[in-house]
């Protein structure tokens, strides 16, 4: 088959790219390496905030020292039945296996210092997939090796900024992302304040809401899309810390009380701590904002932008300002539906997957028109356990168990027809049927 390689000059060639799976937050196991055996302390089952808050004098190592957490293997309840299923259904024969590797990482990091661990990963898959004999006898590999990327959530915002550093050098074919927040996520406000979102991947909980305060990357995922008012008056993002009620100033001001080694003017090292995560995340934001396609050797038909829909979703969040600052408005009505409830595209925008709202999901660097949009009635028949998972841990979770995606996935990858017509997918509101553009053909739902 040939595949074309984003403008890069395709030679014939018979095997796709190795597949790196990059997870969203909270979703790779964490263990302690300084206890003998090591200990996990953050898995499916395990959530140990004490051992995985960071300390507020270096955010890249544990307030609870000595100590050593890294990053373990990544949760196989969203993720096993993908690798797996790319793992069978991208090879053409048993001996010429193509790899998937998960992308483990410590997600608590800002996101620049895990894009330079994915650079650093993609070059050890290369290096790997070149000690294959079938990928050492491909010609393409061996004069241009690639890797195709797919991320989930999170994910997805770590793909793009490493994409923005590498530019033209990057070594990646194609790249899809599933329910990635481009533009944030108001349940991230609703984690920082209270401890008690609905990001995806584990059950809520009070005791989060410290830990939450000094995760960096839980900073990056703050909403700079529609729908954040102060007073009804529009707010561009979360990134200002006057936007923020004291109370999480108090938080960390607690905490460095407790943990910090130079507590000589707490206050203010608690409002340098919260100024400085949000201003990374900000800088983060930005080039994320600015990335384009141009700058690197991928097209917009190299990368499948999943956004999922027609879930109940947080798709505002007011403010008010009171005498002690501003104070958060959590109202149920802020989470709506409207994707099938009415006929004007606008309102249809009013919708999500769950913890992404539609309008944080939309990458800047692609059109409306290139989007592919899922929903959960896209689980086949027989997905029985999948629909039970979607329903406790939210379909923005769940999605990457979906069979249809698995599929689209694969011919993403391998530029295959659909013979069987077993993709599809929707356009997003306000784009024609006749106009939608999505990187492949497919059916549209």
């Amino acid at each position: 088959m040939n595949i074309d390689q984003g403008g890069i000059n395709a030679l014939p060639m018979s095997l796709p790219n190795p597949v790196i799976v990059v997870p969203g937050i909270t979703a790779t196991y964490l263990r302690d390496d300084y206890v003998l055996p090591p200990e996990v302390v953050w898995s499916v089952m395990t959530k140990t905030y004490e051992r995985v808050s960071l300390h507020p004098n270096n955010l890249r190592y544990e307030a609870v020292e000595p100590a050593r957490v890294r990053a373990d293997q990544i949760f196989e309840v969203a993720y096993r039945e993908l690798i797996e299923e790319l793992r069978h259904n991208l090879q053409e024969t048993e001996d010429e296996p193509v790899p998937v590797y998960p992308f483990s990482y410590d997600w608590r990091m800002p996101l620049d210092v895990i894009e330079e661990q994915l650079a650093e990963f993609i070059q050890e898959v290369i290096q790997r997939t070149l000690l294959m004999r079938h990928y050492y006898n491909d010609a393409q590999f061996q004069t241009t090796p690639r890797v195709n990327l797919v991320a989930h959530s999170m994910g997805g915002l770590i793909i793009t900024g490493y994409l923005e550093r590498a530019g033209r050098n990057a070594p990646v074919g194609k790249v899809a992302t599933l329910a990635t927040p481009f533009g944030g996520s108001f349940e991230a406000i609703v984690q920082i304040s209270t401890g008690t979102a609905s990001l995806g991947t584990s059950p809520p909980s009070s005791r989060a809401r410290e830990a939450s305060r000094v995760t960096p990357a839980l900073y990056h995922l703050l909403p700079s899309c529609a729908g954040l008012t102060l007073d009804d008056a529009p707010v561009g993002d979360m990134f200002d810390p006057q936007l923020w009620q004291p109370s999480v100033v108090q938080t960390l001001r607690e905490y460095i009380r407790l943990h910090g080694v130079n507590v000589n003017d707490v206050q203010q090292e608690a409002q340098d701590l919260f100024a400085s995560m949000l201003a990374t995340a900000q800088a983060h934001r930005r080039r994320i904002t600015n990335f384009r396609l141009d700058g690197t050797a991928l097209k917009a038909s190299d990368w499948l932008c999943v956004v999922g829909a027609n879930s109940e979703t947080r798709i505002r969040l007011q403010m008010k300002q009171t005498p002690t600052g501003p104070e958060f408005e959590f109202k149920s009505s802020d989470r709506d539906n409207l994707w099938d409830g009415s006929d004007n595209d606008a309102d249809r925008w009013e919708t999500g997957d769950g913890t992404v709202p539609f309008a944080g999901a939309i990458p800047a660097f692609l059109s409306l028109e290139n989007l592919v949009v899922v929903t959960p009635s896209d689980y086949g028949y027989w997905e029985v356990q999948d629909r039970l998972l979607s329903s406790v841990s939210g379909f923005h979770g769940i999605l990457p168990n979906m069979d249809m995606l698995h599929r689209l996935l694969v011919r993403h990858f391998t530029s295959q027809a659909d013979t069987h017509g077993n993709t599809w997918g929707r356009p997003a509101p306000g784009v024609t049927r006749d106009g939608w553009k999505p990187p492949l053909p497919l059916e549209a739902k």
